[in-house]
């Protein structure tokens, strides 16, 4: 535990703000920047959508489609030709890639089964514990500054092989598009065999899931029992309304990424990851942890010379300018493992000596990617794990999405009669001292004197 008094001291240099915890007794979570993102006013916005698609079904999904997305699809949901179409039509290394993530995704979640467990408590009484898929999920897919196909199969692939019987997926409709998800989404819902997809996003697309609607001309989008996925401030403020209703995977915020770093990183390698993960949105945090001073100039001089010659220049500065990112400066590793842990990261990434050593003793993130040669964009689309990750701190008490998500495990408790007069007097004992005289003669009545 640090000692000094010193306080936080927050400067501006470059493009990136610093924060020194250098000789700091400060919680770092107060200190540490986060976006600023109000759930809780989205839901105001949300929820006369999410009434008005209850009340009047598709009719109300098209209509807020229009207004928002600024097209008015002809088909809510995607004829099976448009999918086939954009299959057909996918540039080869982007099918490539996408089968090759696909293939790894499926490797990966395929150890995540969990198998059946039966525990003999004492003889002739048993609890096995069964896990059973849930029936429908609805999948949601973002599509707003930036295409995400990955998306659908991180979503996809630990449902398909948890078991779910029944796979839909929604994502916004593309007036670039003829009022249909974008081609490369469609393209990755074909090669995993996902034949039912709607033209469809924001609030009014997991209004539609949680209540179902009758579709124009025929057919139906039967209510689902879980939404997962990603989405902007709007998807989770719709989630949150509609908790209970539907089981969710969590509020997902703006995306984030830290990274915990000593004098041994690459100053290149770091800039490149922190800019990667700005030009996701404006409200994208990016944040260095580090021992090493001259590590942090490097990286700032880095980002100022990587920024010139990035695509999404504009967006990336104001994320990385933001209050949500930093260089935090710390006195060493162990402080560092403090902030990180505080911060509790969506993606975190260890640039230091001994860095798998470093990793597992990491307690708070979504997942975290050790040294130089395992950067978040390689979880992103091919490492095989999953990037549907806890955000906003979430960490330090959520999981990303796997194929536990889909999954609900089921205690059957079987006892014959000889094992329960074994443990009748100690049920008795506890109902009575609960003062609940009829829980106890539920035993008493099955054992008679």
């Amino acid at each position: 535990m640090l000692t000094s008094p010193v306080q936080a001291r927050p400067t501006i240099v470059g493009v990136i703000q610093r924060i020194d915890l250098r000789g700091s007794d400060a919680d770092p979570r107060a200190v540490l920047p986060r976006a600023a993102i109000d759930v809780e006013e989205a839901t105001a916005t949300v929820l006369p959508i999410v009434r008005d698609v209850q009340a009047r079904g598709a009719e109300a999904v098209l209509d807020w489609t229009e207004r928002f997305d600024g097209v008015r699809p002809a088909h809510l949901r995607v004829p099976a030709e448009a999918i086939a179409q954009a299959v057909s039509e996918l540039d080869p290394a982007v099918r490539a890639a996408l089968e090759e993530s696909i293939r790894r995704a499926r490797i990966v979640h395929s150890d995540q089964v969990r198998a059946e467990t039966v525990t003999t408590v004492v003889e002739g009484g048993t609890v096995t514990e069964r896990w059973v898929p849930v029936a429908r999920v609805g999948l949601y897919v973002p599509g707003g500054r930036a295409v995400y196909p990955s998306s659908v199969v991180m979503n996809v692939v630990p449902a398909q092989i948890a078991g779910v019987a029944s796979l839909c997926v929604v994502s916004p409709a593309q007036a670039d598009h003829d009022g249909l998800p974008h081609p490369t989404i469609l393209a990755a819902c074909g090669l995993l065999g996902i034949d039912e997809v709607y033209a469809a996003g924001g609030a009014q697309a997991i209004a539609m899931l949680a209540y179902g609607v009758d579709l124009p001309g025929g057919g139906r989008c039967a209510p689902v029992d879980m939404v997962t996925g990603p989405g902007n401030v709007w998807v989770t403020a719709a989630k949150r309304v509609l908790k209970g209703q539907i089981g969710i995977d969590s509020e997902a915020g703006p995306t984030e990424v830290a990274v915990l770093a000593d004098d041994t990183a690459d100053p290149e390698h770091v800039a490149a990851d922190l800019i990667s993960q700005a030009e996701h949105d404006t409200l994208a945090a990016a944040v260095l942890v580090t021992t090493s001073p001259v590590l942090a100039d490097a990286v700032d001089r880095e980002i100022g010379d990587q920024l010139a010659r990035t695509k999404h220049v504009e967006r990336i500065t104001e994320a990385l300018s933001g209050p949500q990112s930093g260089i935090v400066l710390v006195d060493d590793i162990a402080q560092g493992l403090r902030v990180v842990d505080a911060y509790a990261a969506e993606h975190l990434e260890i640039h230091t000596r001994d860095a798998r050593e470093v990793a597992l003793r990491v307690r708070n993130a979504g997942a975290i990617f050790v040294g130089t040669h395992a950067p978040v964009s390689l979880g992103d689309y091919c490492a095989g794990s999953n990037h549907v990750l806890p955000t906003g701190g979430s960490a330090a008490h959520a999981s990303g999405l796997s194929v536990q998500t889909f999954l609900r495990g089921i205690h059957i408790i079987d006892y014959d009669r000889a094992a329960l007069e074994g443990v009748a007097g100690h049920v008795v004992a506890l109902a009575l001292a609960e003062d609940l005289p009829g829980h106890a003669a539920a035993i008493t009545v099955r054992l008679p004197d």
